[in-house]
């Protein structure tokens, strides 16, 4: 077991890698010498610092299994068949989840070496790299081992920032009151904004709580970009439900009115808990609500999709 289980530094992540990252720099520092007298040495430091950083991922993923664990059921639909999964539905608990704060520490931390720990090692070594004589490195290729590790963390990133949006998602259908599709399907076309509104309240409601939960749990980008990516799943949600029923017409106003909501409540929190560290793409809507937008013949989407900017 890790010492610093449950102590955290000023940036939301654990002690651990912030020290593990302190003796690597020390390491390099006494081979400084070394190096520039023989930077061919380089490709070895690398070699040793890519086992050491694999290590240090596998050490994490223990530290935090017990809060990962739950994250694994919502890869399922992607692995087994569509049977099987109804039944697991079934069995799931009707309590909301929360993103724990473990998780929280979790992700801030492999974000910070993706953006800030790594990068300072590699500037370190490519330095060294830079001084061989042209054609030294022979077959070697610098970067290789440690690239290894970059596509490891990004995977690591990416997969349990899905699998926490998928969780928040499952939230809004665990009550009928709360599920986009049941909300649109219920709302008649003779219904106004108003009567719209209404009945979006108890899930307007239940994403306020959750954007605030978040903005509390996760540094500045991580929380930006799983915001995002939760409000483009609910915006898959409305998307599914319109392209089942594209003859159908009738659903297009509620639809309508759906989506201005959902991106009036993630635009508006997010400004009021990031304020002026928001970036302008944060706040444009995501691809499905571009789609959506688009069905809809309103606001087809043109020019740069920033929609998905937040994946590595």
């Amino acid at each position: 077991m890790v010492r610093w289980t449950g102590v955290t530094t000023q940036h939301s992540t654990t002690p651990f890698v912030e020290e593990m990252y302190e003796r690597i720099k020390e390491t390099l520092n006494e081979y400084a010498i070394i190096v520039c007298r023989w930077p061919e040495y380089t490709f070895s430091l690398e070699n040793a610092i890519a086992d050491v950083e694999k290590a240090l991922v596998e050490t994490l993923e223990k530290q935090y299994a017990e809060v990962l664990t739950p994250l694994k059921d919502s890869m399922i639909p992607k692995i087994f068949g569509l049977q099987y999964v109804q039944k697991l539905t079934k069995r799931r608990s009707v309590s909301l989840y929360s993103v724990p704060n473990q998780l929280g520490v979790f992700l801030n931390t492999i974000k910070r070496l993706l953006d800030i720990l790594r990068p300072k090692i590699e500037v370190q070594l490519k330095s060294w790299v830079s001084c061989m004589p042209e054609g030294a490195c022979g077959n070697m290729i610098f970067g290789e081992h440690m690239g290894e590790i970059t596509v490891l963390l990004r995977a690591k990133f990416k997969n349990t920032m899905q699998a926490i949006i998928e969780k928040l998602a499952d939230n809004t259908r665990v009550q009928r009151a709360t599920k986009i599709k049941k909300i649109i399907q219920d709302t008649k076309e003779a219904g106004g904004e108003s009567e719209i509104r209404e009945r979006m309240q108890p899930l307007n409601t239940q994403l306020v709580d959750t954007i605030s939960h978040m903005h509390d749990v996760f540094t500045s980008r991580v929380f930006v970009a799983i915001c995002r990516g939760y409000w483009d799943r609910l915006g898959q949600d409305v998307l599914d439900f319109l392209e089942n029923r594209k003859e159908n017409r009738s659903w297009y106003k509620g639809s309508r009115i759906t989506v201005g909501i959902l991106d009036d409540t993630f635009a508006s929190q997010m400004q009021r808990l990031q304020g002026h560290s928001l970036q302008e793409k944060d706040l444009e809507p995501p691809r499905s609500v571009m789609e959506v937008r688009s069905m809809l013949g309103k606001d087809a989407p043109n020019g740069t999709d920033s929609s998905n900017y937040y994946y590595y």
